[in-house]
């Protein structure tokens, strides 16, 4: 199994003591990276749910430099430390408590030994609690607990804060204080130099008319920075005179003022003075002081990095950044640092010149536009002979992600978007198609109408180049069917040839022109014309695929399916009847079968014979999507699971967090040949893709005719199962008990997956599947897929032997 298409963003990465490796949080694990390169060389794997923030241990000495420590926290309660060189999980600490925020203030200001020994290392984790009152809904609360990581525990009835919602800490560079944002307040906390489980805290709060969403602390001085939803920065100077000790080196005095000589705070703040700044025009995501305190770095969704001069205000921008500014962090290396945007990318620079050295890319996350048209769709496509797979992006363009490297290989600019990243998105690429040899790529883009005027649908074909593999524009078709919406775009699997169908109506057959030379031998580039028109009774056409060999072409007219032979356009046969519309269409591999499925009230999935022209056979459930294998006789559907009561408690073991379910079938057999239960499904994409050379080790029982199986759910990640193996199917999950979870209220149990007992006999199908002898582990005893596991005999058999210790013979 391999997973891939985390986010690179979800929290702020960190540098390592040497700046030559970034620890960034993807998802259950820390991916780390060579900053020199740009390429992960290692990964930290062991947490249970996604990881909130991961602190490198600083170098107290030159020569410590070369230890390379790191903790980590994560939303499954627990707190691991790591030697990321081995890498090696050192100690777990489980607070049993989803974490979303952790600071460790003393690695940052080292106390003095006492008597010898080391003092208590304690580490202020916000956490997620959850209260329970009678007759009413659970909910959750934030707050900010202390945690000794030296003894392993919770630092009993120390409760900093209670919030709303649980957020981030933010923590000054020496390490004595703290702060988060709540609303139109900020909090601070100073941390005393002698941490102990009964220290006394002394904090203040700094308020705003304006709710926060950032902040920062200077690195030598009293100085708070604060950005808020408006594009404010708001500059204290002076905080905490009256409230903190005086003992600071780098305040002078400390004198109580009136509010007369302390312009821009507000109320009893305690504050010497308040400077507001504006330059963003949305809300400000990155604050961040230089190291020597005289700059301040400010981002947000204009995609512009802004260094501000402290003292006199003036400005230097780092503009046409391409997405939103999530964070940045610096390094030990004063030259590198480090900005995180929300299109999932990483971009390393030196500092000061703020040129971009180089960038580490993760898949594109969804657009934030939902969808504007019914059966938009999600856009996604599987190459399955490259192992790619292209997506749309928010910047109207759509990339095309390695799923074996976990990479992006390149990105294709669809139409131009000259305005702000920040700024409401206009144009959605709705549909994306790749011919089967991968040299033709065509494209669906809707244009929103501004108050219903000026709504546009372009059908677009995109030529390859067999050099650099880039795409280039070859044919812009604008209302390809007049102003009804494209349901689906396909490609002939063995000549230039595609069809799109339309919910007006139609569908149209294109062909590509053949090159021609003019009378002074240059050639004329090619270009898409359309070859046929066909409709059915006026019905929306609402999917479309061709046959392997491409002499049929099925077209979903609503609810039945029409067969046509697409080189004379002629008619040849319809089948089915179903009560929703099809949305689904597709043709198993070389196989005489074809699969729709149709989704609603009344939702079924069919296999349909083509000798026959007749149903093979059918089951009632939700499709979401539907793959399959392009030789083989297999095909795989992605079912969406109903959904429980919310006052029903899921019981543990069961399907908790899990809503939808992939099962793979043969066009032989109604029973499926392997189940995985998977989260995210609404939305999800299905493709089978053919294995890399370099895989040959991980995936050594692959079927070359079957390659493996990409899941990709609407979070834009992804796993690749192997159909065939023993090892990916349905880990830790009971198939039997579990299975009935996918039934409909007209059917139950067995029925709604299998179909009916009565249409094949049971006792003969069992008959049928072969005895493979069962040699497994004991971790993997019970994992397989369904036609390969052995009777519950031998099972338990095989789980007694491995449960005993064999007698070792000494020979004399």
């Amino acid at each position: 199994m391999i997973t891939g298409g985390k986010s690179f963003v979800s929290s702020p990465p960190a540098f390592s003591n040497d700046a030559k490796r970034l620890l960034v949080c993807t998802g259950n694990a820390v991916s780390i990276f060579s900053t020199s390169t740009g390429l992960q060389i290692s990964e930290l794997e062991g947490h249970g749910a996604p990881v909130t923030s991961v602190i490198v241990v600083p170098a107290s000495t030159p020569a410590s430099k070369v230890l390379c420590h790191c903790w980590t926290a994560s939303l499954d309660g627990k707190i691991r430390f790591w030697d990321f060189t081995a890498p090696e999980l050192m100690r777990t600490i489980d607070v049993r408590l989803p974490i979303h925020s952790m600071v460790i203030p003393n690695l940052l200001n080292q106390p003095t030994k006492s008597n010898g020994k080391s003092p208590n290392l304690f580490a202020y984790i916000y956490v997620e609690v959850v209260k329970q009152k009678e007759g009413q809904p659970n909910s959750s609360r934030g707050q900010i607990r202390k945690c000794n990581l030296t003894q392993s525990r919770l630092a009993g009835g120390v409760n900093l804060a209670e919030t709303r919602k649980p957020g981030c800490i933010t923590i000054s560079p020496s390490g004595k204080y703290i702060g988060i944002c709540e609303a139109h307040k900020l909090r601070i906390w100073e941390i005393p130099t002698k941490d102990s489980d009964n220290a006394v805290y002394k904090k203040i709060r700094l308020h705003h008319t304006k709710t926060f969403t950032t902040l920062a602390f200077h690195p030598t001085e009293r100085v708070v920075a604060a950005g808020d939803v408006t594009g404010r920065i708001l500059l204290w100077r002076g905080v905490g005179h009256r409230t903190f000790s005086t003992g600071d080196k780098f305040v002078n005095g400390g004198l109580n003022k009136d509010a007369e000589e302390r312009p821009g705070v507000r109320g009893d703040d305690d504050a010497d003075s308040c400077t507001t700044w504006h330059w963003h025009s949305a809300e400000v995501n990155v604050l961040f002081f230089s190291s020597d305190g005289a700059y301040l770095f400010s981002g947000g969704r204009e995609g512009v990095f802004v260094v501000w001069q402290l003292d006199t205000g003036k400005k230097k921008f780092l503009p046409r950044i391409g997405s939103p500014l999530l964070y940045f962090t610096n390094s030990s290396d004063p030259s590198l640092s480090s900005i995180s945007c929300a299109n999932n990318r990483i971009h390393l620079l030196r500092m000061p010149s703020m040129e971009i050295l180089r960038s580490i890319s993760g898949i594109k996350l969804p657009s934030s536009v939902s969808d504007i048209y019914e059966g938009s769709g999600s856009g996604v496509f599987f190459d399955h002979t490259a192992g790619l797979v292209a997506v749309p992006t928010d910047n109207y363009s759509v990339q095309f992600y390695s799923l074996f490297n976990d990479c992006e290989i390149s990105e294709v600019q669809i139409c131009e978007r000259n305005h702000q990243p920040g700024d409401e998105a206009t144009v959605k690429v709705n549909l994306v198609a790749l011919s089967r040899d991968g040299s033709t790529m065509g494209t669906v883009e809707t244009r929103v109408p501004e108050e219903r005027i000026g709504g546009l649908t372009s059908l677009k074909f995109w030529a390859c180049d067999s050099q650099n593999k880039d795409f280039s524009l070859s044919t812009v078709i604008y209302e390809p069917h007049r102003e009804a919406d494209v349901s689906s775009i396909a490609f002939h699997p063995t000549c230039h040839m595609a069809v799109t169908s339309s919910y007006g109506g139609d569908f149209k057959i294109w062909v590509r022109t053949h090159d021609t030379r003019l009378k002074d031998q240059m050639l004329q580039s090619s270009g898409w014309r359309c070859h046929a028109v066909g409709s059915y009774k006026k019905k929306p056409m609402t999917a479309a695929a061709f046959s392997a060999d491409g002499s049929v072409l099925a077209v979903a007219a609503e609810n039945v399916i029409t067969l046509w032979d697409p080189e004379q356009n002629i008619l040849v046969a319809v089948v089915g009847d179903s009560l929703e519309p099809i949305t689904t269409l597709s043709f198993v591999g070389k196989s005489a079968y074809l699969v729709s499925a149709s989704q609603g009230s009344n939702p079924q999935l069919t296999l349909w014979s083509m000798s026959k022209l007749s149903t093979s056979w059918s089951y009632k459930l939700h499709a979401e999507d539907v793959s399959c294998s392009l030789d083989g006789s297999t095909f795989a559907i992605l079912a969406l699971l109903p959904k429980t009561s919310e006052s029903v408690e899921p019981a543990e073991g069961t399907l908790q967090g899990l809503d939808g379910a992939i099962l793979l079938f043969n066009v032989e057999n109604p029973v499926p040949l392997a189940t995985w239960f998977v989260s995210k499904a609404q939305g999800g994409k299905l493709g089978f893709v053919q294995t890399s050379p370099k895989l040959e080790d991980e995936f050594a029982d692959v079927k070359p005719a079957h390659g493996l199986l990409a899941y990709m759910n609407s979070d834009y990640e992804y796993v690749l199962y192997d159909p065939f193996g023993e090892k990916d199917h349905n880990q830790s999950i009971t198939r039997e008990q579990n299975l009935s979870s996918l039934e409909e209220k007209e059917k139950i149990g067995y029925a709604s997956i299998y179909g009916e007992l009565a249409e094949f006999s049971v006792e003969k199908d069992q008959t049928q599947i072969p005895y493979i002898p069962y040699e497994k582990n004991l971790e993997t005893i019970f994992s397989g897929p369904s036609h390969k596991l052995a009777p519950l005999t031998k099972l338990c058999l095989d789980f007694l032997e491995s449960s005993l210790e064999r007698r070792s013979v000494t020979v004399e």
